[in-house]
């Protein structure tokens, strides 16, 4: 049997992007987590020396990136990781579609991946991508509900994946009941932790703050330097884990541009300019959420990351969505994409201009 991949979600956006582009105020794309703000001046500083661009990059990441990736959770989170427990990434989106399958390399017995029932779509197609069964974990006050995770599908899971805060509901976790359950099951946790700089409620937290036994870490400068085009991430955790990916990974070739490795460096030696994005993000939420409000659709300023998850009762996420692009010119993602229990939603990524969002506002009311 041969395989057919499903189409790009966004992809099936074309009738709503034709609705937004009607409006007097033409098409605001906010389907997609796409920064658009500026990133920190010392990127053109950095790709301009062109440092790392002649030989082969290391795979795992170079020293100096590892080192300031290992500062930047001591001071975020708290937490010490030796050199050995970190390694860079090509993106955490790369590193959320193939590891499942890297895993299953070591672990044949099992075939199942567990990830939250709403969540980022990459994580069920990565067990497609590698021939694994994706069971859907529900949420239970904002919370995984393993006490719902079947004790066949349990000793059938080579990981369980955490995404806090989540998107695109925005939920926070319980990191120490869920790397507890991956502990007692012998499962691999991988918490994908990318918008932990965008924490509202209370302070950052992640999975590593409970140890690094059987879990791992994902971090990236795509949100939180506004560096998506750099491609550039990393993992840390369990340091047996992290060996054997970092291995694997360097036979499939997989290596983060010097140049951007260099530039990732920098981004997280400095916390100043994402306490200016931390400021844009939290206006540009607290302006749609209010104006959505007023026109009687629920959308509650979320516990973190940039996303209004948004609903009317009795309304199809897709009805909502050709609303607000008729109405306002908003281009949003129906909640289907994030998984079938969240087809009453839609999902508001805030990354367009303060004022171009203010105006949708207006329109809006």
């Amino acid at each position: 049997m041969s395989f057919a991949p499903p189409p790009y979600p966004y992809e099936r956006l074309e009738p709503i992007r034709a609705l937004a582009a009607a409006n007097e105020g033409g098409a605001l794309d906010c389907s997609v987590g796409t920064p658009i703000d500026e990133p920190p001046a010392f990127v053109a500083e950095e790709l301009a020396r062109a440092g790392g661009v002649r030989g082969y990059p290391s795979s795992a990441g170079s020293p100096e990136l590892r080192a300031s990736a290992r500062g930047w959770l001591e001071r975020r989170f708290g937490v010490a990781v030796a050199p050995e427990q970190l390694a860079v990434c090509v993106g955490t989106k790369e590193f959320v579609a193939s590891v499942a399958g890297y895993l299953r390399l070591r672990t044949q017995e099992r075939d199942t991946v567990l990830y939250p029932e709403i969540s980022y779509p990459t994580y069920a197609m990565g067990a497609m991508l590698a021939g694994l069964r994706a069971v859907p974990v529900p949420r239970r006050a904002g919370r995984l509900d393993l006490k719902a995770i079947a004790a066949d599908d349990a000793r059938r899971a080579v990981i369980l994946w955490s995404n806090a805060p989540a998107n695109p509901s925005g939920e926070l976790e319980d990191f120490a009941a869920v790397a507890r359950w991956g502990r007692a099951h012998g499962v691999v946790v991988a918490s994908d932790e990318c918008y932990a700089d965008y924490t509202w409620d209370g302070a950052p937290a992640s999975i590593l703050q409970t140890g690094s036994d059987g879990v791992l870490a994902l971090h990236s400068v795509s949100k939180r330097s506004n560096l998506a085009g750099a491609r550039v991430g990393f993992y840390a955790g369990d340091p047996d884990l992290v060996s054997y990916l970092q291995l694997v990974r360097q036979h499939a070739g997989l290596m983060a541009a010097g140049p951007t490795q260099a530039v990732a460096r920098r981004a997280y030696e400095d916390d100043a300019h994402v306490e200016i994005q931390r400021r844009r993000y939290r206006e540009r939420l607290e302006i749609l959420a209010d104006a959505l409000a007023r026109v009687g659709i629920d959308a509650p300023l979320p516990a973190g990351g940039f996303y209004l998850w948004a609903s009317r009762p009795g309304v199809d996420g897709w009805e909502l969505a050709r609303e607000l692009a008729e109405r306002a010119g908003l281009v949003v993602s129906p909640g289907e994409f994030y998984g079938p229990a969240g087809a009453g939603h839609v999902r508001i990524a805030v990354v367009q201009p303060t004022d171009r969002l203010a105006a949708a506002a207006r329109r809006l009311s």
